[in-house]
């Protein structure tokens, strides 16, 4: 009777911290800064080939069009109830009426854009019938800034830290040209300066650029084109890769992300391999935004590296189960969490 009591108190006990977490997000403002883009979705069917060439003819039936990129890191900051700016460098074409159209619509801001006439807004046009995708057309630039628009980037960043309280600074690098390295280690030394936490979802070309960040997560595939890892990735390789990856940027927390493998947290004391929810998966797209998102949202309120990784674990795997790229959806999240938490407490 004594232990029943004792684990209906640890689940009730849960429920209250869980609630109390996802409550202390709205208290959040989240500086979002890198590359932003326009998914855009044309869903039609397919019933005969080409006879022009062995490709099947799509019937258009229906264009849909989502921000993207780091434009959809800021989406999970707003879903998740916390109030995020989201930072960037577009074009000054059609595609970026478009981008800039739909932020309102979302009740973004548009203060952290800048347009430049010297670049391309991305768009990734996928093609999708029959449920199935069979194509994708990007459109974009990825040179670095150039001088000019690099310090009227920064100094836009600079004066929304001048006038905001932020509370933790997210980059999302996605190699497209706005985070180069000398704006990373601008914004990065701005944030120490000002004790802001940081996390980073990394992508290859500036791997090594984040030194001294809060939180670092690359995924498999960008971690073995960095360190010639093998294939078969096992947790002492893992201890390995995160202490190379210390040593080389002086962060505090690593967290790696398996892809079905689940996710592996360092702190520098204690590690975690943390496996994957079963789930059935539709498209993986997105994902990595989600779980930086949560990831940065849980180092601003000061969360422990496991219970980090355990709640983006979860949110990476809910929106997979999702075709194209959508934001967490907090309410199934949370209660996701408390499930999670009452099965622990019960094991």
């Amino acid at each position: 009777m004594l232990e029943l009591t004792i684990l209906a108190f640890t689940i009730v006990t849960n429920m209250v911290q869980a609630n109390s977490l996802f409550s202390s997000f709205q208290k959040l403002n989240v500086l979002v800064i890198g590359d932003v883009m326009v998914d855009r979705y044309l869903h039609g069917k397919v019933d005969r080939v080409s006879p022009e060439a062995p490709v099947p003819v799509v019937h258009l039936q229906d264009r849909e069009d989502r921000l993207g990129g780091a434009a959809n890191v800021a989406l999970n900051i707003k879903a998740l109830g916390a109030n995020p700016y989201l930072c960037s460098v577009i074009g000054n074409d059609a595609t970026a009426d478009e981008f800039l159209k739909m932020l309102p619509e979302y009740n973004l801001s548009t203060k952290g854009i800048v347009q430049s006439n010297e670049r391309k807004t991305t768009i990734k046009t996928r093609v999708i019938a029959n449920s199935q995708h069979l194509l994708r057309v990007d459109t974009e630039d990825t040179h670095d800034l150039s001088q000019d628009e690099a310090s009227t980037f920064v100094k836009q960043v600079k004066d929304l830290l001048e006038t905001k309280e932020i509370h933790v600074i997210l980059f999302q690098d996605y190699n497209k040209g706005v985070l180069s390295f000398e704006v990373i280690r601008e914004l990065i030394l701005e944030a120490i300066k000002r004790d802001i936490p940081t996390a980073v979802d990394p992508k290859f070309k500036n791997f090594w650029a984040y030194k001294h960040v809060s939180l670092f997560k690359p995924n498999l595939k960008e971690i073995k084109a960095q360190l010639n890892e093998p294939t078969t990735i096992t947790t002492e390789n893992l201890v390995e890769v995160s202490r190379t990856i210390k040593s080389k940027l002086g962060n505090a927390y690593t967290m790696l992300t398996l892809s079905e493998k689940g996710l592996y947290v360092d702190d520098n004391e204690e590690h975690y391999l943390l496996p994957t929810t079963p789930r059935t998966i539709a498209d993986v797209c997105g994902a990595g935004d989600t779980v930086i998102s949560v990831a940065a949202l849980c180092l601003a309120v000061g969360l422990p590296p496991k219970e980090i990784g355990e709640l983006a674990n979860l949110a990476g795997g809910q929106v997979c189960e999702h075709v194209g790229v959508v934001p967490v959806n907090k309410r199934q999240l949370e209660q996701e969490y408390q499930l999670f938490k009452e099965r622990a407490a019960a094991s």
